[in-house]
C-alpha cells in the first residue's frame, strides 16, 4: 500500500521536481559572474577545495543549527525559533527574488521588501498556499548558497553523511518525528511541504466554521498531511547544482530524474503508518543515475 493517496503523492512528487529545477536556474544565474549571491552572501571562488575540511565545516553547522534548535525546543523558546524561520525564509525569499527580476546587487533590497509579506504570511499567518508557493522559492536560494563550498566528491560524502543521519534520526532515535511534532503543533511552523487530505466533508465544515461569527470556541477540524522534509529537497539540490557547476546540465538532470524516482518509489512502496527516511532513497536515486551520466556525457 502506498503511503498517500495518488492525489496527494502526486503533488508531492510535483513540488519536488519544480524545486530541483527552479533550483538548477537561481543556482546558474548566481553562477554567473555578473551575479553574485546578496547580503553578504558571496563565496570567494577558488578552485582549491579541501573536501575533508569543507565536509566537516558544513557538517558541523549543520549540527550547532540542530543542537540549537533543540536547545530552544528545551527552553520552550517557541518565539524565538518563529523568529529564527522568518530571518531564514527573509533571506532566501530576497535571494530568490534578487536573481527572478534581475536585480543588480546594489538594490538587492528590492527583492528583501517584495518577500517580507510573504515572509510574514508564511510565519505569522499560517497560509497553506504562501506557505508551499515559498517553499518552492526557499530551497532554490539555500542551496545556491551551499553549492560554492563543495565540488563533486564532497557532495557524494554530504548525501552519505546526511542519508546515513537521516536513518539513525528516523528509524533509531526518533529525533525527526519529534522535531517535525514540535515544528507543527508547538511553534505552527513547518520546514518542508505540507499538502492537506481534505474531503468534501471536510470542505463543509470548514465552509459552515467560517460563517459563523461567534466568538465561541468552536472544536477543531483534524485534517491528515502529507509532508516532505525541507531537507528532503535542498540536499538533494545541492547535489544536483554542484553537479551542474562542475559536469554540466546534462549530469545534472540526471541527477534530478535519479532523485526523483528514488522519492517517488519510496511513496509508492512505503506503508502510510509508518515513518521514513526519504533521503537515503532519493541519495542512492540520484547517485546511480549521475553515474550513469558519466557513461553518457
Amino acid at each position: 500500500m502506498a503511503k498517500h493517496t495518488t492525489k496527494i503523492t502526486i503533488i508531492i512528487l510535483l513540488m519536488f521536481l519544480i524545486t530541483q529545477f527552479l533550483g538548477l536556474w537561481i543556482i546558474n544565474y548566481y553562477n554567473q559572474p555578473d551575479n553574485a549571491l546578496p547580503f553578504g552572501m558571496e563565496v570567494q571562488e577558488t578552485e582549491d577545495y579541501n573536501t575533508v575540511i569543507d565536509i566537516i565545516s558544513l557538517v558541523v553547522a549543520f549540527a550547532i543549527a540542530i543542537g540549537l534548535f533543540f536547545l530552544l525546543r528545551k527552553k520552550r523558546a517557541k518565539h524565538v525559533i518563529r523568529l529564527w524561520f522568518f530571518i531564514v525564509v527573509l533571506i532566501s525569499l530576497g535571494i530568490f527574488f534578487t536573481a527572478l527580476f534581475n536585480f543588480p546587487l546594489g538594490l538587492a533590497y528590492i527583492g528583501l521588501l517584495i518577500a517580507i509579506p510573504i515572509a510574514f504570511f508564511k510565519i505569522f499567518r499560517r497560509n497553506l498556499i504562501v506557505h508551499n508557493l515559498s517553499e518552492l522559492m526557499i530551497y532554490p536560494a539555500i542551496a545556491a548558497v551551499f553549492v560554492p563550498f563543495l565540488n563533486v566528491n564532497g557532495a557524494i560524502i554530504l548525501l552519505t553523511i546526511i542519508s546515513i543521519y537521516d536513518m539513525w534520526a528516523v528509524w533509531k532515535s526518533g529525533i525527526m518525528q519529534k522535531m517535525a511534532k514540535f515544528q507543527m503543533e508547538e511553534v505552527k511552523v513547518f520546514g518542508g511541504f505540507l499538502i492537506p487530505y481534505i474531503t468534501k466533508k471536510q470542505r463543509a465544515q470548514l465552509k459552515k466554521l467560517r460563517k459563523q461569527k461567534t466568538k465561541s470556541k468552536q472544536k477543531g477540524i483534524k485534517v491528515r498531511i502529507g509532508a516532505l522534509g525541507g531537507g528532503d529537497s535542498v540536499f538533494p539540490l545541492i547535489t544536483t547544482g554542484i553537479v551542474l557547476v562542475h559536469l554540466g546540465l546534462g549530469p545534472a538532470i540526471f541527477t534530478i530524474f535519479g532523485a526523483f524516482l528514488g522519492l517517488t518509489l519510496l511513496l509508492l512502496f512505503s506503508d502510510k503508518d509508518k515513518f521514513y527516511p526519504a533521503m537515503p532513497y532519493i541519495s542512492y536515486g540520484a547517485l546511480i543515475f549521475l553515474g550513469i551520466s558519466q557513461l553518457i556525457f
